[in-house]
């Protein structure tokens, strides 16, 4: 391989749009996970597993890139900021899986399955707000969305949390939920910063 002073600095986009899409990919197993009848969730778990793992490599790969490249397309730090956020999203899908498997949660409410599917449809639009970084034309579109899906999920969130303290019974049914119930609540806000992080890099570079 030759050395070249100027990297092809496309390659981050590639790199970031493959991330969106690990997101995507993860919430969409969420959503089949809690659509399921609650007999086996392990394979669910390991499912989402591995694509948390692909995350977590293509993390690895864009701060490997970083301290190699000499030309970046936009600030290092706002570069390494982005993965890191992305990177998160997985995480949070995962710990809500796993939370499921641990908890041995086998019923799941309407909210939860709403907010998984609201997850989903954070993951497509991040992904099209990240394929759009290197020409931001019609960006904001996609920012509009993430802050439209970020406040339905607060609202599914709050709706959640005050159903279960007041129809549950059973008090440790309560804590199990309201953990799942926070992880999921988490991966949406964390989606929020995606759009906040992209939103910075346009306007500081447009």
């Amino acid at each position: 391989m030759g050395f070249s002073l100027l990297p092809r600095e496309d390659q981050y986009f590639s790199l970031f749009t493959q991330m969106a899409g690990k997101i995507e990919e993860a919430a969409g197993i969420l959503v089949e996970m809690l659509d399921s009848d609650g007999s086996d969730h392990s394979s669910f778990t390991k499912r989402i597993k591995d694509v948390e793992h692909s995350c977590d490599q293509l993390t690895h790969e864009i701060t490997t890139k970083l301290n190699k490249s000499f030309i970046t397309p936009f600030d290092r730090e706002d570069i390494y900021t982005l993965a890191v956020a992305l990177d998160d999203i997985c995480d949070y899908i995962d710990a809500g899986a796993r939370a499921i498997v641990m908890y041995d949660i086998r019923e799941f409410s309407d909210e939860a399955k709403q907010l998984a599917r609201i997850i989903v449809d954070l993951g497509v639009s991040i992904k099209s707000a990240v394929s759009m970084l290197n020409k931001p034309n019609g960006i904001s579109a996609h920012f509009v969305e993430i802050h439209r899906l970020e406040n339905e999920a607060d609202d599914v969130y709050f709706h959640s949390i005050g159903k279960l303290f007041k129809d549950a019974s059973d008090p440790i049914l309560v804590i199990k939920l309201k953990e799942l119930y926070e992880i999921l609540e988490n991966a949406t806000d964390r989606a929020e910063s995606v759009a906040n992080i992209i939103e910075s890099i346009v306007l500081k570079h447009n």
